[in-house]
């Protein structure tokens, strides 16, 4: 059987791609290097920062309103369809600063979102106490300089958004193969005509490359160059014996992410060391203390575990999103860094437009593959 698509990398994007193929009646194969879902898709923390369709104007703004209004809709469906819940909660999230700088960091995200109506309100110290009982200590010692908090702001566990995104995509016929790597193409004239992977040469009508950290080298086989690189980003996962806080809380690049089982994610790190997936006793160190300084109910829970995981960035910021140049059947979509998860459903919904002939609904003009 030829499939319509073939999407090399099996991460949150490329399944999310793959499902809202199948979803169309398309036939659609995946590939990954290692097991889908085990890379940068995994390793997140699951934050869902508010956006807003309505009044977002520019075409990443678009994106971001267009993922956030189907986040709740997807969770739904692939509950009912498969059967798991992947975590998603309307949670809400305090943003946190301890010195002037930050504050007035704050302050102006503030203004930012409510140019575009998303309600960010300042709270006072008694307010993040009253809030969350477990920030009391830092709301009383002082050292906070400004609160704010997000009503909209949500999370979904990532693990469980990609097993229900395999369960759903192999209930709809979508063929998913680990551990089969590309490492080169056959192309003849304008077209792709073969994937050279370990496990022989692939086919497919057209081909998708949503494969990470990863995109860089596989698009340099095909004589164009971008900008993705990968980030690496440390993680620390406590496990407390009851749920401390509900709250996502965020200071500066930093985050804590409560789960109901009392477990919370603390991230993350920017670091450029290559493909480098190894965790260090400095970072985890200074993550775990900072956690610990803003909850010191985690004083008492077990640091269960750490981690590393490989984002790919951009020189500019934005995914790389459409037709690889020069090819007609041809495709990306890599390059979200940190919000791979988050901008997931909108990158499918408009990648399978352009994948099936359509017309994008959102201007992929400053998303194209090969800019400068």
């Amino acid at each position: 059987m030829t499939h319509d698509c073939l999407i090399l990398g099996g991460g949150v994007i490329g399944l999310s791609i793959a499902y809202e193929l199948a979803c169309s009646g398309a036939r659609v194969r995946i590939i990954d290097r290692r097991q889908a879902g085990s890379e940068a898709s995994w390793a997140g923390a699951g934050i869902l920062p508010p956006a807003n369709q309505q009044t977002a104007v520019h075409p990443l703004e678009q994106l971001r309103g267009l993922s956030h209004a189907l986040h709740p809709v997807w969770a739904e469906r692939l509950r009912e369809e498969t059967g798991i819940d992947n975590g998603y909660r309307r949670c809400g999230g305090l943003y946190l600063a301890r010195s002037v700088g930050e504050a007035a960091s704050l302050h102006a995200l503030a203004a930012s979102l409510a140019d575009v109506e998303i309600e960010m309100c300042r709270i006072t110290a008694t307010d993040v106490a009253a809030l969350e009982a477990a920030l009391a200590p830092l709301a009383q010692s002082g050292e906070l300089a400004a609160a704010y908090r997000l009503p909209d702001e949500a999370q979904l566990r990532n693990p469980w958004h990609l097993q229900a995104l395999i369960a759903a995509c192999r209930s709809r016929q979508v063929q998913i193969d680990d551990d089969v790597e590309a490492t080169g193409f056959h192309v003849r004239g304008d077209r792709i005509h073969a994937v050279i992977t370990t496990a022989g040469e692939l086919q497919a009508n057209c081909y998708c490359l949503t494969t990470g950290a990863w995109t860089f080298a596989l698009l340099e086989k095909l004589g164009v160059e971008t900008g993705i690189l990968p980030i690496r980003g440390q993680i620390v996962l406590f496990h407390a014996q009851r749920p401390l806080f509900t709250h996502v809380l965020n200071e500066g690049p930093r985050y804590l992410v409560p789960r109901d089982d009392g477990r919370v994610i603390v991230g993350s790190t920017e670091e450029e060391v290559g493909f480098n997936h190894q965790t260090t006793d400095e970072e985890i160190g200074e993550l775990t203390e900072l956690a610990r300084r803003i909850v010191p109910d985690l004083r008492e829970a077990v640091v269960e575990k750490t981690w590393a995981g490989l984002r790919p960035g951009t020189f500019d910021g934005f995914p790389y999103l459409g037709a690889i140049p020069r090819l007609s059947n041809g495709f990306v979509a890599a390059g979200h860094f940190r919000s791979g998860l988050h901008l997931s459903p909108g990158t499918a919904r408009v990648m399978s437009q352009l994948l099936q002939g359509q017309q994008a609904e959102i201007d992929l003009t400053p998303f194209r593959v090969g800019r400068g």
